[in-house]
Parts: C-alpha cells; sequence; structure tokens
C-alpha cells in the first residue's frame, strides 16, 4: 500500500525559514521523481519544485517564483524529500502537498502560513 505523509507546516514571519519533509512508503523510493505543489486559498494547485528520481540524477526543478529561496532534496535511505524554504513571504501562504511522481498519490497537505 502507498503511502505519502507530509510534514513540518507552520507558522513562521516573514524572513524566516522552514523545512517541509515527505515520507513515501509501499514502493522502491529512489526511482521515483517527488514534487512539492501548493494551493493557496482561491487558487489552482501549481508545482513548486520537484527532483527527479536517482536513476534521472536526482536535480531539482523549481517554479520562478522560489527560485533562489527554496531548496528541494531526498533522503533515498529514509524514503523522504525535503522542501527547505528560506525567506518566505506572504505569498508563499498555501497548503502544501507532497506527490509521488506524476502518480495519483498526494499527501494530506501541510499549512504553511507566513505572517507577522
Amino acid at each position: 500500500q502507498v503511502q505519502v505523509v507530509e510534514s513540518g507546516g507552520g507558522l513562521v514571519q516573514p524572513g524566516g525559514s522552514l523545512r517541509l519533509s515527505c515520507t513515501a512508503s509501499g514502493i522502491i523510493f529512489s526511482i521515483y521523481a517527488m514534487g512539492w505543489y501548493r494551493q493557496a486559498p482561491g487558487k489552482q494547485r501549481e508545482l513548486v519544485a520537484d527532483i527527479t528520481s536517482v536513476p534521472g540524477g536526482s536535480r531539482g526543478n523549481y517554479a520562478d517564483s522560489v527560485k533562489g529561496r527554496f531548496t528541494i532534496s531526498r533522503d533515498n535511505a529514509k524514503n523522504t524529500v525535503y522542501l527547505q524554504m528560506n525567506s518566505l513571504k506572504p505569498e508563499d501562504t498555501a497548503v502544501y502537498y507532497c506527490r509521488l511522481g506524476k502518480s495519483q498519490y498526494w499527501g494530506q497537505g501541510t499549512q504553511v502560513t507566513v505572517s507577522s
């Protein structure tokens, strides 16, 4: 049974940092790309960052809005992908979701709120 579980959201002030974690189980983790998406109220869900599989070189790809501020990484020994978010802005406020590749397997989401 495939499961995807996020953690690490919360409330942070503008300019602050958070690290999100996503652990996947029931799969051979290293052969899958992984992605972080977000959805703000009244907006469509958008891709924030993704990382290719280990055979694909574990390369990160970022939306223009987060380039230079967010970093995606993976720890294959822990079946976990991370999203390090620095220099957070109020417009980063959203529910953040982890997705297994381009599959139907999504996590439940974790709320990130950037506010003073």
